[in-house]
């Protein structure tokens, strides 16, 4: 019994070491790329300004914003004294009373130019805060579309038998083919 499983492990090994493996070459018919489409991933920003309440004036700051009436003054006194030069009789009571009104608004703008502006129901109150413009910018995440090469899906011929396989890149005109040739035991 024991001279049988050995003679059948013996002669297993024998014809195992008659096939013969050697590398030729097969002849590519056709190399048809296959695609994917992947997502891809970028980010997209814009950005706006916007307009939003800053930090508390200070008290020295809020209080040389106010109106001030000492160029409106001196602006009069020196417009009556200009105006009450010229013209004679009459005239110059009217000329003074004009260089007084005229260097009054001229002494007024000059002294209160830095001061906030003014609106017709008096002076404009933002309750002591600066308000000052931002810039904001916004991304979001968007996918495109994109496709690409997996691989090639190649059509070949090898000793009048066709075959196909799938290979990560071109083959070309021609493909290596492993053969291995194993005896036909009966």
């Amino acid at each position: 019994m024991k001279r049988i499983v050995i003679t059948s492990l013996f002669a297993t090994a024998f014809l195992g070491a008659q096939a013969q493996t050697f590398t030729d070459s097969a002849r590519v018919r056709s190399a048809e790329p296959q695609y994917e489409s992947v997502s891809v991933p970028r980010n997209e920003c814009s950005s706006h300004w916007v307009n939003e309440p800053g930090r508390r004036i200070s008290a020295e700051r809020q209080a040389s914003q106010e109106r001030q009436y000492g160029g409106a003054i001196v602006g009069g006194l020196a417009g009556g004294i200009l105006g009450h030069q010229v013209g004679g009789g009459s005239g110059k009571d009217a000329a003074t009373a004009l260089g007084v009104v005229l260097g009054a608004i001229a002494g007024d703008r000059l002294e209160n130019r830095d001061a906030r502006p003014q609106y017709d129901s008096g002076q404009y109150d933002n309750g002591g805060y600066e308000t000052a413009q931002r810039e904001v910018k916004r991304c979001r995440t968007v996918y495109d579309a994109q496709t690409r090469i997996t691989g090639y899906r190649v059509s070949y011929e090898y000793r009048g038998q066709n075959y196909t396989t799938f290979m990560r890149t071109n083959p070309g005109n021609s493909l290596p083919v492993r053969v291995s040739v194993d005896p036909i035991t009966q």
